[in-house]
């Protein structure tokens, strides 16, 4: 009874099921990352903003069946961010800029949530692009995804 079960939810899970819910989960953790991105603090955003990260990844892994490691996911958010260069040095500006009375706070209060929002949203889809191409997390190179997530990025703008 119990196999009947497992080989029922395996049967149910098509590539075309698998990416649905990954991409719920990359738009959920994406809001999840603009919320974050509204702790006033300097640099605890830009924490909490990576947590969110690292939690999205876990969950897509889950999803795709693929191996999971805190540090490597780690490494790799850390490689991507280091290819959005652009939209990293400006989260981290939008962070420092909180310390600025009341300017520095509304500034970085619509700011950050969008570029925190927009960055977790096209690290997501770059990791359902090489999951579903049968990628793991060993094999992962994240200067191969810059053109795919600049894409991303502006498909999130978009919106």
């Amino acid at each position: 009874m119990e196999n009947e079960a497992a080989s029922a939810d395996t049967t149910e899970m098509t590539p075309e099921r698998r990416r649905a819910m990954a991409m719920k989960l990359v738009e959920r953790f994406s809001l999840w990352s603009g919320a974050a991105g509204l702790i006033p603090v300097p640099f605890v955003d830009l924490a909490a903003v990576g947590g969110v990260q690292i939690q999205m990844l876990r969950r897509i892994s889950q999803i795709y069946d693929v191996p999971f490691t805190e540090n490597r996911g780690k490494s790799i958010i850390a490689g991507l961010a280091g290819s959005m260069i652009p939209a990293s040095s400006a989260m981290g500006t939008a962070s420092l800029i909180k310390g600025l009375p009341l300017v520095g706070t509304l500034v970085s209060a619509i700011a950050m949530p969008a570029l925190s929002a927009g960055a977790t949203y096209a690290i997501g889809m770059a990791f359902i692009q090489h999951f579903s191409s049968g990628g793991t997390l060993l094999d992962f190179k994240p200067g191969s995804y810059h053109e795919f997530i600049k894409a991303q990025k502006e498909m999130w703008r978009g919106r």
